[in-house]
C-alpha cells in the first residue's frame, strides 16, 4: 500500500481528499474521506454490519469509537445521542484530522478525535462501538481491547465487528479466557462477519 498502512500514525503521500455519500443514523449524508485511512471509498461491510446490529447508544456520557478512520462509528454514535460525549480513538493522525473534519461539517460539537494517549484515564465509558484493526497482529489486538475494555462503566457495553475468516471465533474465546469479570456474547453473523457484545458481569 503505497500510503502507508491505515493503522500506520502518519500515512505517507498526499490525503486526496474526496468527498462520498453515505447513510449513518438514518440520514443521507456526504463525508470527506482520503488515503491511508481505512475504506476511503465507502462504508466497509463489516462497519454496516456493526451498526444495523448495535441497539441505540446511551442518551449521556462518554461514548467510545475505538478506531474511528474516517468517522462513520463517531457519527453514528453523536447523531444518535447528541447529549453524549463521544471520543474517536485512532493512532493514525490523518484518520483523526477527517473525523474532526466531517464532525465539524455536521455541526457535531461534543465529538474529540484523539490519539489513546490523549483521552483521560478518568473517563469510563457508557459503551464500546468498535470495528477492531485486526491486521495490526493478535497480540497488538490483545494489548488494544485489553486496555480499553476495562474502562467500561459498571453497567456499560462492548460492540466488537470481527470477519469471521480474520479470527472472530476465536477472539471471542479469547475474550471468555481473559476477561474473567465479563461476558461475551455472538449477536449476530452476517455477510462474513460476527458481532460480539461484551458485558461487565
Amino acid at each position: 500500500m503505497t500510503d502507508g498502512h491505515y493503522f500506520s500514525s502518519a500515512p505517507s503521500g498526499p490525503l486526496r481528499a474526496r468527498r462520498i455519500r453515505t447513510v449513518l443514523a438514518g440520514r443521507e449524508l456526504e463525508v470527506t474521506t482520503g488515503a491511508g485511512v481505512f475504506s476511503p471509498d465507502h462504508l466497509d461491510t463489516g462497519t454496516r454490519v456493526l451498526l444495523e446490529t448495535v441497539p441505540e447508544p446511551p442518551a449521556d456520557g462518554d461514548l467510545l469509537d475505538l478506531g474511528c478512520g474516517w468517522g462513520p462509528v463517531a457519527l453514528t454514535l453523536a447523531l444518535s445521542s447528541p447529549g453524549a460525549t463521544v471520543w474517536a480513538v485512532d493512532v493514525n493522525e490523518r484518520a483523526l484530522e477527517l473525523t474532526r473534519r466531517n464532525a465539524g461539517d455536521l455541526g457535531l460539537i461534543r465529538v474529540n478525535a484523539r490519539l489513546p494517549e490523549d483521552v483521560p484515564e478518568t473517563v469510563a465509558f457508557g459503551t464500546i462501538w468498535s470495528n477492531p484493526p485486526i491486521r495490526i497482529g493478535k497480540a497488538e489486538l490483545h494489548a488494544l481491547l485489553g486496555r480499553w475494555l476495562p474502562r467500561l462503566a459498571p453497567d456499560g457495553t462492548a460492540w466488537l465487528v470481527v470477519q469471521k475468516n480474520l479470527g472472530a471465533d476465536s477472539l471471542h474465546r479469547w475474550l471468555d479466557e481473559e476477561f474473567p469479570g465479563f461476558s461475551t456474547t455472538r449477536v449476530a453473523s452476517e455477510k462474513g462477519f460476527r458481532v460480539l457484545r461484551v458485558d461487565r458481569d
